[in-house]
């Protein structure tokens, strides 16, 4: 029998000292002098004392009560914080300021320790705060603070050096060290892929250090500095890096985004008539748009018109173009009629308000032999994950760079496809023979709970599977997934709510479901066009909720 990684009460400190062991032996050349010294200092460390400063580094903070530190593995902190304290990696003496002292002290200790300086002792500690300050605004240790308590405080000096050596391992610093939690406990599983030299995200201390500069100013302007001056830094950045530049050019246009929200216009166009990232220049034709702007807006949009870089910027542009026209004193454009599609009108009772309009459609045409299921994008989705996965998690360089990823890093890269565009050929060639279906099956079965990008386990069964199969032609089910490649940021959403199966016939048809006030979006209306296109069976079900008498 395997055994539970975490039987052993030093888990955490294992998992750990697997990230340090892996930078070792893959990012030598990047780690520096301080960053080599810590892995050496901390390998040399009793057990006990490298539990604790994980420990630490795990949990929320810098500040540690030392009364608050229990741990069984670990047994007395006080002595397995001492070779941490003369290390410097900690710190009982850090100066506070009082608003820091605060967040680590209950209501009571604050009464216990300026009981004579507070006015209100029933009041809030944030009343208490706005008031003291005033009268202590120096920096003390926390033994000067609290005198009467018999605590300690434990500060972390060396919390920079480990998101570092975090940002190294996992190449972003928004997944942290629960991920081995998670997958020791098998909530999630990934994919074993085979590293190669070159798969690393950041290849340099250059970009080690670019990355967390463009991390630290996400966090600038999420506090309130000026957009102008942080963007102005950010594009002053020197990166030979693809997918550096990459994360800075959606990190830009995410700033562009806040600033339309804001209304902040000037700042907006000047970010995205610069920004890289796709949709850039929609944003940009809308903000000229909102500013008046129409005949610099209508330019643009007759250059994007001639040279669409999405189908999403297409389907914008129909709706732009004749609106920018006509703010011109143009001729009215004439629209194309919409395409006619099977509509289905229902009026069905609503018992139940917290259902959706979906379970009920669901409910009302489901037959024992013609079953519904409520797939929306998981089903196509799930199935090319399954008869791709060998082209998805081809262990590229730059794709894949730490063991806790659910896909390759540059799944939604313009490249994506090309790349890969052999592997890929090999995989759907699979659906010219009939080879797709074993492969399928046989990889739901051996992949089942690994995460992947495509593959929505909750929402499969081998039911659904079996049906989906049999009923679903290769032929559709290959102009599905080379739509998917075609634009997989955009196309692997807006599929339609349900699917309906005749096993005995072996046939099908797909309903996009809209509830009363509901209509049809824009990525929804591209696959419908796509399904009429390839003569897929698909309808639109509207439904009414019919009254009910009292």
């Amino acid at each position: 029998m395997t055994q539970n990684p975490l039987d052993d009460p030093f888990y955490y400190l294992n998992n750990f000292m697997q990230v340090l062991d892996w930078l070792e032996h893959r990012y030598a050349d990047v780690l520096t002098l301080e960053e080599r010294t810590f892995i050496r200092e901390f390998n040399r460390l009793p057990r006990e004392s490298r539990a604790l400063l994980v420990r630490m580094v795990m949990r929320k903070g810098v500040h540690f009560r030392a009364s608050k530190l229990h741990y069984l593995e670990i047994g007395d902190i006080a002595s397995a914080a001492k070779p941490l304290l003369e290390l410097g990696w900690i710190d009982d003496q850090a100066p506070l300021s009082l608003e820091t002292l605060f967040d680590v002290l209950l209501k009571a200790e604050i009464v216990q320790c300026f009981g004579t300086a507070i006015d209100k002792p029933k009041g809030k500690k944030t009343d208490w705060l706005a008031t003291l300050s005033e009268r202590f605004p120096e920096t003390l240790s926390f033994t000067h603070w609290c005198a009467p308590l018999e605590d300690r405080l434990f500060s972390l000096t060396i919390m920079g050096l480990c998101d570092r050596l975090r940002l190294m391992f996992f190449g972003n610093l928004y997944q942290d060290w629960s991920e081995f939690v998670l997958a020791d406990l098998g909530i999630f599983t990934y994919e074993k892929v085979e590293f190669c030299v070159e798969s690393r995200g950041l290849r340099s201390r250059e970009d080690v250090d670019a990355c967390f500069f463009l991390h630290e100013c996400q966090q600038r302007l999420e506090v309130g500095e000026a957009v102008a001056e942080v963007v102005e830094q950010i594009n002053g950045l020197t990166l030979t890096n693809p997918w550096l530049q990459k994360r800075r050019s959606k990190l830009l246009f995410q700033i562009g985004q806040h600033c339309e929200r804001m209304a902040d216009f000037s700042n907006a166009l000047s970010i995205y008539r610069d920004c890289a990232w796709p949709g850039a220049r929609s944003r940009l034709i809308r903000v000229l748009e909102r500013c008046g702007e129409y005949q610099l807006a209508m330019d643009l949009a007759t250059v994007a018109g001639q040279s669409p870089e999405s189908a999403a910027e297409q389907q914008q542009l129909l709706r732009v173009l004749p609106r920018l026209r006509r703010k011109l004193g143009g001729p009215p454009a004439k629209r194309p009629s919409p395409r006619e599609m099977l509509r289905l009108d229902l009026q069905l009772p609503r018992i139940d308000p917290t259902l959706s309009v979906e379970f009920y459609v669901q409910a009302h045409l489901a037959e024992d032999s013609a079953p519904v299921h409520y797939v929306e994008n998981s089903l196509i989705n799930s199935l090319f994950g399954l008869l791709c996965w060998p082209a998805i998690f081809a262990p590229l360089p730059g794709s894949f760079f730490h063991p806790f990823q659910r896909g390759p890093v540059d799944l939604l890269n313009e490249d994506f496809q090309a790349r890969r565009a052999d592997l890929f050929q090999v995989c759907l060639a699979e659906l010219d023979d009939g080879r797709y279906l074993q492969t399928i099956r046989e990889r739901y079965a051996a992949k089942w709970g690994v995460q992947s990008p495509f593959v929505f386990w909750g929402a499969l069964n081998e039911e659904l599977l079996d049906q989906a199969l049999d009923c679903l032609p290769a032929e559709h089910l290959k102009h599905w997934f080379n739509r998917l490649l075609l634009d997989i940021k955009v196309n692997r959403a807006g599929m339609p709510d349900l699917i309906q199966f005749w096993p005995q016939h072996k046939t099908y048809r797909m309903i996009e479901v809209k509830g009363p006030g509901d209509r049809l979006q824009d990525n929804q209306l591209r696959w419908l066009e796509f399904c009429h296109e390839h003569q897929m069976p698909i309808a639109v079900c509207y439904v009414q909720w019919a009254e009910q008498s009292a």
